[in-house]
């Protein structure tokens, strides 16, 4: 049975070399037959060139380059879309997820398990902001949504075949997929690892990235955001309503006062402000049906590399499904 070892790389030219030396040398020590299928999404670097280079040393290295940088998601989803294994594990470039957790994974695989998460117990090299928003973000959206998607678990897993032929067939673009790794099932365990600071280089997710991340996964699994919006505009109605009740009793038992200035300017920026956040929401989600209804691929390959040729007749090859 053939292990897909998949690695999204951007920028990663630092990390290749020792992460094909640690992977090579545990699947060598496993005695499983096993692929690497490397996506290069756009890096500016000589990634692209060292990914060639180690596919022609090894030619169970397969290298796949996207027409430009898609981001992390659609990267992942090229290569679980290319591999060819009974099982696939996704791994980053920059070795904080040990690849010497792999034969760990494969004995929970053994064991009957479709999916086998490796949940995070701690975040070396993170700052104490970034760790505390992850697992923030971890309870929140667990809370906002209907699947329970893993707390402090990254894209670093086991997933079988019958998951991988699951994955392929959502249809969505816009993907988030710690979730979709949740909403497809099976059964699945988690085993428990530290994670280390990266090997080589300097992470591209910024604090902006990382929030626009939260807000995808938020609204690809919940429609909470949607409902708070409707009871806050409930909510502020009848405030507004208890309001003009208040006023017009006032002036039948006191007479007509004019009001002051500051009060009336407060009430239009607060109802404003009410307003703009209710639409804000709502064409977020808007949004995210204007990406789908265009029907645009989740990627396109310029060139691959695999079985020591270059396959020219998978250029622009695209994802539609």
């Amino acid at each position: 049975m053939t292990v897909s070892i998949i690695v999204p790389c951007h920028n990663e030219s630092g990390n290749l070399k020792i992460l094909h030396e640690r992977v090579s040398g545990i699947m060598d020590a496993c005695g499983e037959p096993w692929e690497m299928v490397c996506v290069n999404d756009g890096s500016t670097d000589d990634t692209l060139l060292q990914l060639i280079a180690l596919h022609q040393q090894d030619p169970r290295i397969h290298v796949i380059d996207l027409s430009r940088n898609f981001g992390k998601e659609a990267a992942l989803t090229a290569g679980l879309d290319a591999a060819q294994g009974d099982a696939a594990i996704p791994l980053d470039a920059d070795l904080q997820d040990p690849p010497e957790l792999i034969p760990a994974l494969l004995a929970q695989w053994h064991d009957g398990y479709d999916v086998v998460n490796a949940v995070r117990l701690s975040r070396e090299g993170e700052s104490w902001f970034k760790r505390a928003s992850a697992h923030f973000f971890y309870r929140v959206i667990n809370r906002m949504s209907a699947v329970d998607i893993p707390a402090d678990t990254g894209d670093f897993r086991l997933l079988s075949r019958p998951v991988l032929n699951a994955l392929q067939s959502l249809p969505e673009r816009r993907r988030f997929m710690k979730g979709l790794f949740a909403w497809v099932g099976f059964r699945s365990t988690n085993i428990y690892y530290h994670r280390a600071p990266r090997h080589s280089g300097k992470t591209t997710w910024n604090y902006w990235k990382l929030w626009n991340f939260a807000v995808e996964g938020i609204t690809s699994f919940s429609q909470v955001p949607l409902q708070l919006a409707a009871y806050l505009g409930f909510i502020v109605s009848g405030l507004a309503f208890i309001y003009a009740l208040w006023l017009i009793i006032s002036t039948l038992v006191y007479g007509n006062h004019v009001k002051g200035y500051p009060s009336m300017m407060v009430t239009l920026l607060f109802l404003g402000g009410v307003q703009l956040m209710a639409l804000g929401v709502i064409g977020e989600y808007l949004g995210r049906i204007y990406e789908e209804s265009k029907h645009r691929p989740i990627y396109l390959v310029r060139h691959t590399w695999k079985n020591q040729q270059r396959s020219n007749n998978e250029l622009n090859k695209n994802k539609t499904s």
